[in-house]
């Protein structure tokens, strides 16, 4: 587990296990997603597992997994998640890249794209390339 804040409302890491999630909650966690699909690593521990182990800590958990190329809707999915979930969230994937791409196509449009690269940028992630797609889903927005 890396953890990585992205903002005050979301966090976001690699894999996590079971042993984790106690310390997700006494960091002051109220909810987790997770971006994983069952099986992507040999030995990952599965989501039912860690949503067992959020339930007994109190903890939201919800399960989005996401292969392939992570698409617009997807992002506005996880943008519900993160309006309707209690925070901070504490997202993970494989390396926390999926939910950092997600995390931005949900703010595109409602947060200015310089400022999402830039947040991306201080939690470790460079997504400059992704600029151009974010100001494409700002522009549709407003039009």
């Amino acid at each position: 587990m890396q953890p990585r804040k992205v903002d005050d409302d979301l966090t976001v890491s690699s894999a996590i296990v079971v042993d984790d999630v106690a310390a997700i909650r006494d960091a002051g966690f109220k909810s987790i997603i997770c971006n994983r699909y069952d099986g992507e690593d040999p030995g990952q521990t599965r989501f039912a597992d860690i949503e067992r182990a959020a339930a007994d800590q109190g903890l939201k958990a919800v399960w989005q997994p996401v292969t392939g190329m992570v698409e617009d809707a997807t992002g506005q999915e996880f943008g519900q998640y993160l309006d309707s979930l209690p925070k901070p969230v504490f997202a993970y994937c494989r390396a926390g890249v999926r939910c950092v791409l997600l995390w931005s196509l949900a703010k595109a449009g409602k947060t200015p794209t310089a400022e999402i690269v830039t947040k991306a940028a201080n939690a470790g992630f460079d997504i400059s390339g992704l600029a151009p797609r974010l100001e494409a889903i700002a522009e549709q927005d407003r039009g």
